[in-house]
């Protein structure tokens, strides 16, 4: 089994991965597809409906105006979020786009971009339907896709391919192609390597070493912007909730602090500083990193960022392998469960970023294989069973904060595994399969669609 660190790790934009990325991602490969048909210069008019969790919490989460922008051909990473308010606003006001290649087409976002709440597409809670019409209302091309979490799209046939029983996708020349934590540990006593080591030679296999280590670096590059962005910015997040921007405010007041009494537990604050400036960026639709999804993306970030401040012992080199690690655990996550919070709840997004986070850190810390899978395990073990439940369907309460005490729950998890000898009683792969089971037992209004939690039992204001 092998999932890039780059498939992981992703540039894109907020509030979400599975909600935002994935739509523009799928409407931009459907504009791609209608290029190719015969027919293109006879298409007049196209439609799109929105499904399960896409439809309940699509308006909050942007899933409108990513169709939209992909059907604009925009992606995630190049798109200015700075440009989008205008780009929608000229599709809402012309009711139509011009698609390149193809020409003027009729389309209207309050008619022909429909939220579907009462279908159920099999497969995927985050289904969405594209359809491309000639002049006369007949269908030209259609196509179903399936955004499957942390930006991850899919049609039919590659979601069959997915959940066949077996062993997943591998990667042919791949030399480490471990396929679960315990086989990444055995594969690691057999040939002396680190994690970090293995995932950096299966990396190779399909990256120029020249440009490897740049290309992590430009990962990390963007992550520490959105930190620095989200605690530079204040104001309120869009959507209606009004919340106010926190990030700024703790910063400045963690930066002036000139009293003579110190508390140790003001890292924490720092920590959750950090994480909490990702994620207003992310609700306020600015550029971060799909760690491994959107609603998550504030804890990896929180972590490396922890590391370098307050760990005398951290260098470039460490950053890198604390991605290589974090997007080993993050990959076995995905093959053997989920990361999207639609399918699993909140376990799957929170929860997964910080069993990866305290697996990098206990990585660059000097752990031990068996101590970083321990790591891992800690950190998801005390993360299951959490819900998905935002209010208003926006990704900001209890999202926000949940990164933040995802990043300190991943730093405690690493510190208690580092001083331990790496054995323990639950292995990763336990873990894995009870968020997995726990997940898909969990109540549909709990994973993502605001009917259930505190989407419910908080009156808006």
């Amino acid at each position: 089994m092998f999932l890039s660190v780059f498939e992981i790790f992703k540039v894109g934009i907020g509030p979400s991965s599975s909600h935002t990325v994935g739509p523009m991602k799928a409407a931009a490969r459907f504009l791609a597809r209608l290029r190719q048909n015969p027919r293109c210069s006879e298409i007049r008019q196209l439609r799109a409906c929105l499904y399960g969790s896409l439809a309940f919490t699509g308006k909050g989460h942007g899933s409108d105006r990513a169709v939209v922008l992909g059907f604009l051909n925009e992606i995630p990473e190049t798109l200015d979020p700075d440009s989008v308010q205008e780009k929608i606003e000229k599709v809402n006001v012309d009711k139509a786009l011009q698609v390149e290649g193809i020409g003027l087409i009729s389309f209207d976002p309050a008619c022909d971009l429909i939220f579907d709440f009462d279908s159920i597409v099999p497969g995927h809670a985050n289904a969405m339907n594209f359809s491309a019409l000639a002049e006369n209302g007949s269908v030209i091309e259609e196509k179903t896709y399936y955004s499957i979490g942390g930006g991850f799209v899919v049609n039919d046939l590659e979601l069959a391919e997915i959940q066949k029983p077996g062993d997943g996708s591998v990667l042919a020349g791949v030399p480490y192609a471990f396929k679960s934590a315990g086989e990444m540990l055995e594969m690691g006593k057999r040939s002396g390597h680190s994690i970090a080591e293995m995932k950096r030679a299966n990396e190779l296999t399909i990256h120029g070493p020249d440009s490897f280590d740049g290309d992590l670096d430009a990962l990390w590059l963007v992550m520490n912007d959105s930190i620095n962005r989200g605690m530079a910015t204040e104001g309120r997040l869009p959507g209606g909730l009004e919340v106010k921007r926190r990030a700024k405010s703790i910063f400045d007041k963690l930066s002036n602090d000139q009293s003579n009494e110190k508390f140790a537990h003001t890292v924490m604050d720092w920590i959750s500083v950090y994480a909490m400036a990702v994620n207003e960026e992310n609700a306020a639709g600015g550029r971060i990193v799909t760690a491994p999804t959107n609603g998550a993306a504030g804890i990896i970030p929180a972590v490396i960022r922890y590391y370098l401040d307050f760990c005398p012992s951290a260098d470039a080199k460490g950053i890198r392998d604390f991605l290589l690690v974090a997007g080993a655990i993050g990959g076995l996550i995905k093959h053997n469960a989920s990361i999207s919070g639609a399918e699993v709840g909140c376990q799957g997004e929170v929860g997964s970023a910080s069993a990866m986070a305290a697996a990098g850190l206990a990585a660059v810390l000097g752990g031990s294989n068996e101590q970083v899978e321990n790591a891992a395990e800690i950190a998801l073990e005390h993360h299951l069973g959490m819900t998905c439940d935002p209010i208003g369907g926006l990704v900001q309460v209890p999202c926000i904060e949940r990164n933040a005490l995802g990043a300190v729950k991943a730093i405690s998890a690493a510190s208690l595994a580092l001083r331990g000898d790496g054995n323990h009683f639950v292995p990763l792969d336990s873990a894995i399969k009870t968020m997995r089971e726990t997940g898909y037992d969990m109540l549909t209004k709990y994973k993502e669609t605001s009917q259930g939690g505190l989407a419910v039992n908080v009156t808006e204001c």
